[in-house]
C-alpha cells in the first residue's frame, strides 16, 4: 500500500547548536490528524569507509566518542564537505584518519540511522588497493589504526568496543558485497 506524505503546514529552527540544528515541522496527515515533529538537519551525507587491505583484513579505527565518553573501534568516517564527490570525501578521510589511500572505492549502500529524527544518511564505501598516502587530519589526537581478519566478523562483534550502528552495518554490507563479487568470480 502506497501511502500518501503528510503535507508540510510550517517550518521553523527549533534550536540550534555548535554542530546541530532542529527543525520544527508542523504536519497534516491524509487522515486530517495533525502533529509536529522535530528533525536533526543534515547538509549532505557523510561517508564511511571500509578499507581492506591485500591480507583481507579490515582497517578500524580507535577513536574517543564523546556521546559514550569511551574509545570505540569503528570504521573511518566524516562528512562529505560541500560541493565534494562521495569518492572524494571518502578517499580524503581514509588519508586523514587511517593515512593511506585507495586507488579502488565502491559505494556499498548508503544507510540511516534515526531517520524519524536525523536527516541524513551515510554512505558505505569499500576501500581496496590501499598505499601509504597521509594527509593531516582534524582529529585531536592520533588515531589508533586496527587491523582486523574480515574472515573474523564474530569476533570484532563480540568487542565491547565496536558497538556503533553505522560500523555493524557497514561490515555485514561489506562482508556480502565481496561474497557475492567472489562467487561471480568463480562463475557460480
Amino acid at each position: 500500500m502506497t501511502r500518501q506524505k503528510p503535507r508540510i503546514l510550517a517550518r521553523r529552527l527549533a534550536a540550534r547548536s555548535g554542530i546541530f540544528r532542529v527543525e520544527a515541522v508542523d504536519l497534516e496527515f491524509a487522515n486530517g490528524e495533525r502533529r509536529t515533529f522535530e528533525r536533526i538537519l543534515g547538509g549532505t551525507d557523510s561517508v564511511m569507509i571500509v578499507p581492506v587491505d591485500a591480507d583481507d583484513n579490515l582497517l578500524l579505527a580507535r577513536e574517543y566518542a564523546a556521546g559514550s565518553d569511551d574509545y570505540q573501534l569503528g570504521f573511518p568516517k566524516g562528512v562529505v564537505d560541500a560541493g565534494e564527490e562521495i569518492h572524494a570525501a571518502a578517499g580524503r578521510e581514509l588519508r586523514e584518519e587511517v593515512g593511506l589511500a585507495a586507488a579502488r572505492l565502491e559505494t556499498v549502500h548508503r544507510v540511516s540511522v534515526v531517520p524519524g529524527y536525523i536527516q541524513h544518511g551515510t554512505r558505505i564505501v569499500l576501500a581496496r588497493d590501499l598505499h601509504p598516502d597521509p594527509l593531516p587530519g582534524d582529529e585531536p589526537e592520533p588515531v589508533e589504526v586496527v587491523p582486523w581478519p574480515l574472515a573474523d566478523g564474530d569476533g570484532l562483534l563480540a568487542r565491547p568496543d565496536f558497538t556503533e550502528a553505522r560500523s555493524i552495518a557497514a561490515l555485514f554490507l561489506v562482508q556480502r558485497f565481496l561474497a557475492r563479487e567472489r562467487r561471480a568470480a568463480r562463475g557460480a
